[in-house]
């Protein structure tokens, strides 16, 4: 049997080649002005898993964009690994700071990525990490090498809050039937420092509307007489920080777990150089939750975000106006145990508790997920282990991310199965800015070690 290095270096070109042509589809979830693309892209998904060895696949409608499923039965008797990822991305705003057009791929030379790394929206999330795994399904299949049964769940609205894919997973339960979930959606501590991702962050995601008069008015008229929306959003903003920067959100904490010193300690070993991590990206100084270093305030504490903010007069020039309504997107991110559902109660309580007398408020939830942790002493992280040191010669570290996928808490409770996160990514992979990229080697490397994943997790569960 050919080992996947072997058969990797053979066909490299093609994988990068078959990489780079998603990249150009423009499956923007969030904008329908691109939902054509969005729906081409689901075809293009099914295709490749019929190209790299599914037996079965479909093109699942949903109220939204469809979910692409496929499989490869081997054994009933055998293991099943349910793998999942999605063909959405985010927008590419603000197209003006991205130094090449986000879906025209080039391959760049960088000082970490001597061999190149692609350059476009999707690039690490998700398209290139959900790639890997239909290459390195390709891999098994064509030398005999895959040990049990595998299927795969790709969606086209995790950008957009996964509400299709909730309805169907509660559905869909005895065909999704598996006995353990993989995702490639997170990252590595670095280029040569393996990492599994053992927690996520939940989320709450909010829009707010502040409205003072039934109109703009002339600021010379009426400046100083009236209340400014603009300017009461900005003190409410303000205000929900104290000077320690924690959240002032009554019961906001009640239900955050305070890790022990000893897991502190542990997490605390992951190599991490704070004048490298400013200079990255372009800062002087970290800022945060008083009391916690930089990896734990991006991980294992909440947090509260304002992702927008608008209202009033924003083209060239000047036009003295007091606008009628101010607006901003607010982004929670929750630890486990916080319920999303009880936070965005407590934000939209205080919110409307802290409105002065001159406006009204409304708050709009958006979506959200709960947080999720992995255990590391079940096969499948035991699994995953295996797979990295065989790949990399080194032992993963686990870590939290900061980062969120809600529906890693509902596979759990709909499909009673555990979920293991093997990224590839990294921090500096700017997913969900400007120039969003993926090492061609994180790339290549991830195709290698998946294969390893299935063989130690067959060969741990008899």
């Amino acid at each position: 049997m050919q080992e996947p290095k072997a058969y990797i270096e053979e066909n490299k070109d093609r994988f990068i080649n078959e990489l780079l042509d998603i990249l150009k589809i423009p499956s923007i979830s969030a904008d329908s002005a691109f939902s054509h693309d969005v729906l081409h892209m689901s075809e293009i998904v099914e295709k490749s898993l019929q190209a790299a060895g599914c037996s079965h696949t479909e093109i699942c409608e949903t109220e939204g964009y469809p979910i692409v499923y496929g499989e490869r039965m081997v054994d009933p008797s055998l293991p099943t690994v349910l793998v999942y990822g999605h063909y959405d991305v985010q927008p590419p705003d603000p197209l003006g700071l991205w130094n090449s057009p986000p879906f025209e791929p080039i391959i760049k030379k960088t000082s970490l990525h001597p061999e190149g790394a692609i350059y476009a929206r999707g690039a690490s999330d998700d398209k290139g990490q959900m790639y890997m795994h239909v290459k390195a399904l390709e891999y098994m299949v064509n030398n005999d090498a895959l040990p049990c049964n595998v299927k795969f769940m790709i969606e086209g609205e995790e950008e957009v809050g996964s509400n299709s894919l909730v309805t169907f997973v509660k559905q869909h339960t005895e065909k999704l039937a598996n006995d353990i979930i993989l995702i490639s959606d997170t990252g590595m501590i670095a280029k040569d420092v393996p990492s599994i991702t053992t927690g996520l962050r939940g989320l709450s995601y909010v829009e707010v509307e502040v409205t003072g008069p039934n109109r703009d008015l002339h600021s010379g008229l009426y400046g100083g007489a009236v209340a400014n929306p603009i300017n009461i959003l900005a003190k409410m903003i303000a205000s929900l920080h104290d000077e320690n920067n924690h959240i002032t959100i009554p019961g906001f904490y009640d239900k955050v777990q305070d890790l022990s010193t000893e897991e502190r300690a542990a997490m605390a070993k992951a190599p991490f150089d704070l004048k490298d991590y400013q200079n990255e990206i372009g800062i002087e100084s970290v800022y945060g939750e008083k009391g916690y270093t930089t990896n734990e305030r991006n991980s294992i504490r909440p947090t509260l975000d304002v992702n927008g903010i608008w209202g009033g007069y924003t083209g060239e020039g000047a036009k003295t106006v007091i606008a009628s309504k101010a607006y901003a997107k607010i982004s929670m991110r929750l630890v486990p145990h916080q319920d999303w559902h009880e936070i965005t109660e407590l934000f939209s309580a205080h919110f409307r508790a802290i409105t002065p007398k001159g406006v009204t408020v409304k708050v709009t939830p958006h979506h959200g997920g709960q947080g999720y942790v992995t255990p590391i002493d079940f096969v499948g992280y035991k699994a995953a282990e295996k797979a990295y040191n065989k790949t990399f010669g080194k032992t993963p570290i686990p870590q939290r991310s900061g980062g969120s996928i809600p529906i890693v808490a509902l596979f759990e409770q709909e499909l009673q199965s555990k979920t293991i996160l093997m990224g590839f990514g990294l921090d500096s992979d700017a997913i969900h800015s400007p120039n969003e990229h993926f090492g061609v080697g994180n790339y290549l490397k991830g195709i290698e070690t998946i294969p390893y994943f299935y063989k130690y997790f067959t060969e741990l569960s008899k």
